[in-house]
């Protein structure tokens, strides 16, 4: 028999930080692990780091909401049995969470939001999930769900259980509207001095270039509710190394970054609105993520879902460090490249 088995060698992970983290879910100061190939990431998000403690509340991390979705496809006779179905769902919300129970204690109904394309309705199911991520959850709370639909309401027929209304690691405006996992704004204001002295530039130049880069220049590309310069480079960095599904960098890179000048100092802040993140499930059972996870302070006992809130807010900051050091780079000519070059060349040595 063949032996397909692969061994390959670890993605080289750093420890960054502390960051100086308040808000609604934690506060204190916490170094975050990053998992990553691009060697300037570290220096990078650990400039970024180094800011937020010199800032009175570090980086204010805000919570906005949490939810899980999956969205199934049912062909029904015509348009006007889809909307007879949809009424009478709306109106058994508590029929339905009975059956949510009966697949998992943690899943919760939220909302439930449709769409009908002709005969076709598609329902998309929002969950709440514990400290899970959720995908498995809702998806099989989504099956049973379809199996009581189809037996207690006529007229409609199975068509598939994803229908791409949820919209699983696909960059949609759905999305970016309902939000999918975690949805965390983070704010940051700087004092000018320390934007001149430890960012080499302005708080006007760093505002400027967002609106040209991040705004203007992603509307020219055909950017589909994002406005921001790099997040995914460090979602991916921290997904790896906290044992996160990595393709929900896909939608989790959909956010908006917004920069202005407050008093001469610099206000910087970053929406994320899907943050797919959780403390247990899939890839949580692996040794190096353990440890990570416990470091990071979300394997203590606490209430259902409170670990993989602090997971989420972490993760968010994160991605504040780095792109507020990339942007403040881009407002330099070649300062961005010269820090690539002399810091990937010094490791290829």
């Amino acid at each position: 028999m063949r032996d397909d088995t692969v061994s390959a060698a670890p993605v080289p992970l750093k420890w960054v930080g502390p960051i100086s983290i308040s808000g609604n879910v934690m506060s204190g100061l916490h170094e975050v692990p990053l998992a990553t190939y691009e060697t300037p990431l570290w220096p990078s998000v650990g400039r970024g780091a180094k800011i937020s403690t010199l800032c009175e509340r570090g980086i204010v991390a805000t919570l906005i909401d949490e939810r899980m979705a999956r969205s199934v496809l049912f062909e029904a006779d015509d348009a006007g049995t889809a909307l007879a179905a949809v009424q009478a769902l709306d109106a058994r919300r508590d029929e339905l969470q009975q059956v949510i129970s009966r697949a998992s204690r943690f899943a919760k109904l939220l909302d439930l939001h449709h769409q009908i394309v002709g005969n076709l309705l598609f329902l998309r199911f929002e969950l709440s999930t514990g400290d899970a991520s959720g995908h498995n959850m809702v998806t099989l709370a989504a099956d049973k769900l379809m199996d009581h639909i189809l037996s207690t309401i006529p007229g409609l027929r199975y068509g598939s259980i994803s229908g791409n209304y949820c919209s699983d690691k696909k960059a949609t405006a759905v999305n970016g509207i309902l939000g999918r996992g975690k949805n965390v704004v983070t704010e940051l204001l700087i004092p000018r001095e320390v934007v001149t002295r430890r960012l080499h530039t302005s708080p006007e130049a760093i505002a400027e270039l967002n609106v040209r880069k991040n705004l203007i220049g992603t509307i020219t590309a055909g950017g589909l509710r994002s406005a921001n310069a790099h997040y995914a480079n460090m979602l991916l960095a921290f997904y790896l190394a906290t044992g996160q599904d990595a393709a929900n960098i896909v939608e989790g890179s959909q956010g908006i970054t917004h920069a202005e000048v407050r008093g001469g100092d610099l206000y910087f802040s970053c929406t994320l609105p899907n943050l797919i993140v959780g403390t247990v499930g899939n890839g949580k059972d692996l040794a190096f993520v353990e440890q990570n996870i416990a470091r990071l302070g979300c394997a203590d006992d606490r209430e259902p879902g409170e670990n993989a809130r602090r997971l989420a807010v972490l993760c968010a900051a994160t991605v504040l460090c780095g792109e507020l050091s990339l942007m403040a780079a881009q407002t330099n000519p070649g300062e961005l490249m010269a820090a690539h070059v002399n810091i990937e060349r010094k490791n290829a040595r």
